[in-house]
């Protein structure tokens, strides 16, 4: 029998506690658990490492918001056959200190583990983190007080590439992704309309550089640069240096390199 190897990334002990020992009692699920982002990424690193790669992360939407530790052995019932430290920790929950909410979790995993599924757990319906947390890569949002069973076939659904949400969220998930969509058309027109020179600008804007910074590394004057962020501001549509920030991030434009090179979104040089 196949096995399914489950990680459940919560702050809130109790909750991790009990799930876990109830998604062990499956005869084909191990389970492990951490009890904070930084913590779930050790768990995911460990695995890879050590040949036993986890196939699914249940991540709490709300995560970093509690103070709970999960350090301390927590539950006996969950049981990683074999397995010691924070990949498998044979029913003990992993600790370590808030720090990434749920969302930015999904959004690490995806990078760094793109074959882990990932289902993110909420407490309430929110159409916008939901599909927040479909754009950073989760294959399903599910409601906490979910019956077990239901739990299990979104488990086993994702592993089949399925997306999951509650029928109640399709509606307004649709309308925040379609917005979303038509936000990021309209940035990417207006990213179009810069000049190559403003890119340049806008990218080391991006980065975070000051003006006398930018003129450094362009080789040009700072009054030259106060232009050209001026023109930026304009054709943008904007009145100050984070809501030009903000516009270019939803249109893919990274920050440069300040090693050297200009870097867009998914690592693709300019």
């Amino acid at each position: 029998m196949a096995r399914i190897r489950v990680l459940v990334v919560d702050d809130h002990r109790i909750f991790a506690e009990s799930l876990a020992a109830a998604l062990a009692a499956e005869q084909d699920v191990d389970v492990a658990a951490a009890g904070s982002g930084p913590a779930a990424l050790r768990c995911l690193e460990r695995g890879a490492t050590e040949g036993r790669r986890f196939d699914v992360m249940l991540v709490d939407s709300d995560l970093g918001t509690a103070t709970a530790d999960l350090a301390q052995p927590a539950y006996a019932a969950a049981s990683m056959a074999g397995d010691a430290g924070p990949a498998g920790t044979n029913g003990r929950a992993v600790g370590g200190r808030p720090g990434v909410d749920g969302i930015s979790l999904v959004g690490a995993v995806r990078t760094a583990h793109p074959a882990v599924r990932t289902v993110v757990l909420a407490e309430r319906d929110d159409p916008r983190r939901a599909a927040a947390a479909l754009q950073a890569g989760s294959s399903g949002w599910v409601a906490k007080d979910c019956s077990l069973s239901r739990l299990l076939a979104v488990i086993r659904g994702v592993l089949r590439d399925e997306t999951h949400l509650p029928p109640a969220l399709l509606t307004g998930v649709l309308r925040e992704l379609t917005a979303a969509r038509k936000h990021r058309t309209e940035s990417e027109r207006l990213v179009e309309s810069l000049t190559p020179r403003e890119r340049e600008v806008l990218r080391c804007m991006v980065a975070g550089l000051g003006r006398k910074a930018v003129a450094e590394r362009l080789f040009l004057s700072p009054h030259t640069v106060r232009t050209h962020m001026q023109n930026v501001l304009g054709k943008l549509g904007v009145h100050s240096t984070l809501a030009a920030v903000a516009l270019a991030r939803r249109a893919g434009v990274g920050p440069v390199d300040l090693a050297g090179d200009v870097v867009e979104r998914g690592g693709q040089l300019a």
